[in-house]
């Protein structure tokens, strides 16, 4: 019957209103919270009769769909931690419920979340207040990465950071720029330069130091312009680790620049970038005494001894600083000393259909048969964003957008239900025939 098909139609704009009045409260509850994803309510019609130029009409009604829109970017805020970190584009940050740690990751959904506000807790485990663990690629102790699997979490970790721990920079690369005097070499020379100590850091974070002597070749007759260079290791007990003789260039265009190295023992000499490969008590070590005819090396000039530029990298033993994630997903912890240290490599994680992922509490996300499958990205490769830290991402929520949408739903609601009071005026007249 038509009339009773009103008042189904009735009933079912009321209930497609109250689900989409439900879903603008949802949004207008959350338009402070970092990282929400608003929800859309969509009408479509429900049709019974389609017959052309039926004597009768039945109502069908209306059905409301409900969808998250996961793909919709918030802005980014900025804040005064650096381990507030957000998504500039597309993607998400891998995280686990705190309550999953201590079970195999192989047996733990992997989350998703757009935003989080991650400190540490009393194990050094980064994670938000919420309890939303961050997870990360473990970096190797010399700061690369070993190959991951991209398709599963199994070899992601949670990432923990201990504020108390301290570290040290071992010396690997070293640069002696040194003058040494011309006169020196000339026939009837007594002089030598005093020995040069240049300290390194040793693989404990000791202080060692190679002791270098230069010795002048001194001729019966002319200049000879030839040095011998000895290198010796104070972490080896002072051992003799390498000897060269030194000719230098007295031409006009070169003139004090180094003409040959030749290698009496010790490491080679590579002509190509001017350095020596020395071995010290903890490891290899690089060199640097310049290429030949290079003036920013060794060179002999005028009658000064001068080390006028020597370099080295590593540092002592320091106490972590701070730690903070650049764009391409790095944790980077830096000591007091100035020493870098990277800890580990946040992926991003991504699906074909984001709108697809399963909405969880604490804007969490998990891959469902809508959404495909996931995979994870370095950052910024691929369709991904980069990480930013020190920020969050906004909510999506537009309030005045969503009141304007709660004026025409109480305004629709009204309606339908003017329309069932209608159909039961109506039927009550039918059965007032029968008095």
């Amino acid at each position: 019957m038509t009339i009773s098909s009103s008042l189904s139609a009735g009933v079912a704009g009321l209930t497609a209103n109250a689900t989409r009045l439900a879903s603008i409260s949802d949004n207008i509850a959350n338009s402070s919270t970092f990282g929400y994803k608003r929800a859309s309510t969509d009408f479509t019609s429900m049709v019974i009769t389609s017959n052309r130029g039926a004597g009768t009409y039945s109502a069908g009604g209306v059905r409301a769909s409900t969808v998250r829109l996961i793909e919709e970017r918030g802005d980014l805020v900025g804040t005064g931690n650096a381990m507030d970190l957000a998504i500039a584009g597309r993607g998400m940050l891998p995280v686990i419920n705190e309550v999953s740690l201590g079970n195999a990751l192989s047996d733990t959904p992997l989350l998703m979340t757009r935003t989080g506000s991650f400190r540490t807790d009393a194990e050094g485990v980064m994670k938000t207040d919420s309890g939303l663990v961050l997870l990360g690629w473990a970096a190797n102790a010399d700061g690369s990465f070993p190959p991951n699997p991209r398709d599963t979490i199994s070899g992601l970790v949670p990432v923990v950071i201990n504020t108390n721990q301290t570290a040290g920079d071992p010396t690997t690369e070293m640069n002696l720029g040194v003058n040494l005097p011309a006169t020196y070499t000339v026939a009837g020379s007594t002089a030598t330069p005093p020995p040069l100590s240049v300290e390194y850091f040793g693989n404990l974070g000791t202080s060692e130091s190679l002791e270098v002597t230069f010795i002048p070749v001194v001729p019966a007759t002319g200049s000879s312009n030839q040095w011998t260079m000895e290198i010796r290791d104070s972490a080896s007990g002072g051992a003799l680790i390498g000897e060269y003789g030194l000719t230098f260039d007295d031409s006009r265009g070169a003139g004090g620049t180094l003409a040959s190295v030749t290698v009496i023992s010790g490491g080679a000499y590579n002509a190509a970038d001017g350095t020596l490969s020395m071995t010290v008590a903890g490891g290899p070590m690089t060199v640097g005494i310049g290429r030949l005819g290079d003036p920013n090396g060794l060179t002999q000039l005028s009658d000064s001894f001068a080390p006028v530029s020597i370099t080295k990298n590593g540092s002592p033993v320091g106490n972590l600083t701070t730690v903070e994630v650049d764009e391409k997903g790095y944790v980077n912890a830096t000591y007091d000393t100035g020493f870098t240290r990277r800890l580990y490599q946040i992926p991003i994680v991504d699906v074909p259909n984001p709108n697809g992922l399963l909405s969880l509490s604490n804007q969490t996300y998990q891959v469902s048969p809508e959404s495909g499958s996931f995979f994870l990205w370095d950052a910024g490769s691929g369709p991904t964003g980069s990480i930013q830290g020190y920020s969050r991402e906004g909510s999506k929520t537009d309030v005045a957008g969503e009141l304007t949408s709660l004026i025409q739903t109480q305004r629709a609601y009204s309606s339908n239900a003017k329309v069932i009071q209608t159909v039961d005026e109506m039927l009550q007249e039918t059965t007032n025939i029968k008095r």
